[in-house]
């Protein structure tokens, strides 16, 4: 059970607001509709556990292209923003988006801006998508950013996909390996240590060694495996959850000598892509460089980039100008950039630049795969050969005393 807090306006038309404990926030509704009152929000006040905040029901990518797709549609063909919503909110069965389209229609029945909506889910919803329907209301065309919007997501979707997919077969063949070591480890090991710990022939050290540690993980198994599980665990939600840990995991791969150059392709891809749409905008080119450089996933990338706003470009210094200033940027990027700002294209330029990237990091990644794959057999390779050398020079050993 958990406590809920609910708004909604009764048959006269008045607004309620009230605190409720119920099972879930489906239920909270269901009880609204037997008393006759029309929801407009419904909140979650009191988590149980960290454990079932950390692993509630979100809204992800799937859910944003859908939203955006239908309402840039439903804008296309005249109709009304009120109406669109209440009929997401009846198609719609996941809670945390029915909870959201109640809120954007609570918020826009108080004459507040579509966009604070956004902006109260940081978690879901990027400074990016905040700052591209703040353009779109202010400029008129709201339909053209939702539109935006769902092929930016759609684009960042694909390639996601792209680099799991990539991924896959190393994850499954280290996954693997590890599990055949373990049982080598802890069930075969242990039983030819016996063996030969138990007879007279004198064994060498190494093979010594490797035997105690084989006995040791079969004695202490059920010890080290929860202690292994929660180390696992732990370190998954540190370097997920938090936010110091993703700061310190981002640092850690970004200072890794084969995977830095890929992660470097992936910011400069979302760099571009990210100003060419507020541009596109319509947002003015100091404040689509500060809401870019939240965005990039690099912290590097982000202090470069506020550099060029506010000590190049804010000083007078022009696009080109500022972007050549920056090491960072390889030199094409920063003088197509310069060239584009004079012919004044420069969104279709960093667009093109942005698809460039993505063949760039496809490229990439399967590289990075085909390096990563042998390295992790020969590693592998190495684990068995000390565990086959280990049992193969005691009996060598005892073949030559008789």
């Amino acid at each position: 059970m958990a406590k809920f807090h609910y708004i909604a306006s009764n048959i006269q038309g008045k607004m309620i607001e009230g605190d409720i404990t119920a099972g879930s926030a489906a239920s909270v509704l269901g009880w609204m509709s037997d008393q006759g009152l029309r929801p407009v929000s419904v909140k979650e006040t009191e988590v149980g556990s960290w454990m079932k905040k950390s692993f509630k029901e979100s809204i992800n990518m799937e859910d944003k292209v859908f939203i955006t797709k239908y309402l840039a549609l439903m804008l296309r063909v005249g109709t009304d923003l009120f109406k669109a919503i209440d009929i997401l909110v009846a198609d719609f069965d996941k809670q945390a988006v029915k909870s959201l389209l109640l809120e954007i229609k609570d918020t826009l029945g108080k004459g507040q801006p579509l966009y604070t909506a956004f902006a109260n889910h940081p978690n879901e919803f990027s400074p990016v998508f905040v700052s591209l329907i703040r353009a779109g209301e202010e400029t008129g065309n709201l339909e053209e950013a939702f539109g935006r919007l769902s092929k930016d997501i759609e684009k960042e979707k694909a390639l996601k996909s792209k680099v799991k997919a990539a991924l896959i077969y190393p994850v499954i063949l280290v996954g693997l390996s590890l599990t055949i070591l373990f049982l080598m480890v802890t069930f075969a090991l242990p039983k030819i240590a016996e063996t030969f710990i138990g007879g007279d022939a004198e064994i060498p050290t190494f093979s010594r060694i490797v035997f105690s540690t084989g006995l040791f993980f079969r004695n202490y198994i059920l010890v080290i495996l929860p202690i292994f599980a929660t180390a696992t665990f732990g370190m998954f939600y540190f370097f997920s959850k938090t936010t110091g840990g993703k700061k310190i995991g981002a640092r850690i791969i970004a200072s890794t000598p084969v995977i830095k150059g890929v992660v470097k392709k992936m910011a400069i891809q979302r760099f571009a892509g990210t100003l060419a749409s507020l541009l596109k905008s319509g947002t003015p080119i100091l404040d689509a460089l500060e809401v870019t450089a939240d965005a990039v996933g690099s912290s590097e990338l982000e202090a470069v980039l506020r550099r060029i706003a506010r000590e190049g470009i804010k000083k007078g210094l022009t696009v080109g100008e500022a972007f050549r200033k920056e090491p960072y940027f390889p030199k094409v990027v920063a003088n197509l950039i310069g060239v584009s700002e004079q012919a004044g294209h420069m969104e279709d330029v960093l667009e093109t630049l942005a698809e460039f990237y993505e063949g760039e990091i496809d490229s990439s990644i399967k590289t990075l795969v085909s390096f990563l794959e042998p390295m992790l057999l020969l590693v592998i390779g190495i684990i068995v050969a000390i565990i086959a050398l280990a049992i193969i020079v005691p009996v060598y050993q005892l073949v030559g005393q008789i």
